[in-house]
């Protein structure tokens, strides 16, 4: 009863200081100019000399007819610029360069405001948002990307990443299709020397180094996205504090009738109500046998049935920033023998985990805990012949970052301060596997979202109860949503 009240507490004040914070959620530059230009001033610390590093904005991409999918701009182009609008290029410099005769470090091309679009789409930044919002000394037209002078022969290194793929052309002089064509035709763009090329072979035939670099340039983005500044981390926090109240309150409203789909429904409820306008990743929803689809996304069963457990696998998105929380509940609120046993195991190998997130510790490490554990518990249970048995009932890595990607960029090295990496073991036994058929169709994975800091971890979804008692324990509360009714339908 204590602990009941006590996380009753702590999601009022968690959720009352979301509500003091509503009146922030309607500002576009939610990181501040400031930080996007120290992001693309530490990128220009990196860059080799004499070289301009490229960013376009992600495609409009088409839904069905004229309908289009809802925008989501490109993370490295939004981490270095915070524009969110389509149709736009961004270019960084070294060092100086003169732009309209005016010495500039990086230029961005947006939209053009227009008032009968704006009427249709919402309004546009424009220049001179670019200038006064984002802060950017030079901001220009996207139709102006091929009349103004920047002589892209002059650099050694142009930094860009594959072009964005599947973009059409709208005849429009500024739009996506032509900025990248404009780009080709000014830079001599040949997509065959982006790919991987040796640096030499031998003294006398040297292989000079490519004038496009993708590898170096995702290198760059790795290193400065896989950590986090404060900043950062404040948002990602608030996406996971919604993800795991999203958690809990399902499992206070989970009934065996309810439907996979509505289960999704009252996570991503909880997440606009909260202020998190979208989902991280499409929302995974899987009762019984569809809990061992990995990225299971129909979400499609009309009923949890009765005795199933149900993997729950979704993450609000806050500001740009994902969370990324699973957890796995039995329908009925009671664990059998066989799901208790199997989801024990899966805890505890998330423990054995969570403690190898330290300063300078490998990546690799919490796998290879998890592992050990696994191995040695479902050894126990007659699942596996030996504690040393290969088998595919855990066939997933456990530990990657999050940010503006549910799966970051990263260099994927040694643990640093200010990482916020998942810890997600699981446990899949399909129809069919080759033990006991009482173990059959059980789906566990448990997710959590850690803060990786120089006093250890510190895990940022602990609000969504993680073992199998307290589960248990948050299954028998009420729920506000279950005096929520409708009428009727007809079929």
């Amino acid at each position: 009863m204590y602990k009941s009240f006590v996380r009753v507490l702590i999601i009022a004040i968690v959720l009352f200081s979301f509500d003091l914070r509503a009146k922030d959620s309607t500002n576009p530059i939610i990181l501040g100019d400031d930080f996007h230009k120290e992001r693309r001033d530490a990128l220009r610390e990196m860059m080799p000399k004499n070289s301009v590093a490229v960013f376009f904005a992600n495609p409009v991409r088409n839904r069905s007819n004229d309908v289009s999918y809802i925008y989501h701009q490109d993370p490295n182009f939004y981490y270095l610029s915070g524009y969110k609008e389509p149709h736009a290029v961004l270019l960084v410099f070294k060092g100086d360069e003169k732009v309209e005769g005016t010495k500039v470090e990086d230029v961005i091309f947006v939209q053009e405001k227009n008032k009968e679009k704006e009427m249709w789409t919402g309004k546009r930044m424009g220049i001179e948002g670019a200038k006064e919002q984002l802060g950017f000394k030079a901001a220009f037209n996207g139709d102006q990307f091929k009349y103004i002078d920047i002589d892209f022969n002059k650099f050694d290194k142009i930094l860009v990443d594959e072009l964005p793929a599947d973009v059409r052309n709208t005849k429009n002089p500024a739009d996506l299709f032509d900025l990248i064509e404009t780009f080709k035709t000014k830079s001599s763009y040949d997509v065959n020397s982006i790919a991987a090329m040796p640096k030499k072979t031998d003294k006398m035939y040297p292989i000079k180094e490519p004038k496009f670099d993708a590898q170096t340039l995702k290198k760059f983005m790795a290193t400065l996205r896989e950590v986090k500044t404060d900043k950062e981390i404040a948002l990602i926090k608030k996406a996971v504090e919604i993800s795991a109240i999203g958690q809990l309150e399902m499992m206070k409203a989970m009934h065996p009738n309810m439907s996979e789909l509505e289960a999704q429904g009252v996570h991503e409820f909880i997440y606009k109500k909260y202020g998190a306008a979208h989902e991280g990743y499409p929302s995974i929803v899987g009762a019984g046998h569809n809990g061992c689809i990995l990225h299971y996304e129909d979400n499609a069963e009309p009923m949890v049935g009765d005795s199933n457990l149900v993997l729950m696998d979704l993450g609000a998105e806050y500001h740009g920033y994902t969370a990324d929380v699973t957890r796995t509940i039995p329908s009925n609120g009671k664990f059998t023998d066989e799901q208790r046993a199997i989801y024990d195991i899966v805890y505890l190998a998330q423990e054995a985990g969570i403690a190898e997130y330290t300063v300078g510790n490998s990546m690799y490490a919490p796998r290879r805990a998890a592992q050990k554990v696994i191995n040695q518990g479902l050894y126990e249970l007659g699942i596996i012949s030996s504690v040393d048995a290969r088998h595919n009932y855990l066939p997933h890595g456990t530990t990657h970052h999050i940010g503006l990607d549910v799966h970051d960029p990263g260099n994927y090295d040694k643990f640093a301060a200010n990482m916020v990496v998942t810890m997600e073991p699981g446990i899949y036994i399909p129809e069919g596997s080759p033990c006991d058929e009482k173990w059959w169709g059980i789906a566990v994975r448990i997710e959590d979202d850690i803060l990786v800091t120089k006093d250890g971890p510190v895990n940022l979804s602990y609000m969504a109860p993680r073992t199998s008692n307290d589960i248990e324990e948050a299954m028998k509360e009420e729920s506000i949503l279950n005096s929520f009714t409708l009428p009727t339908l007809d079929d």
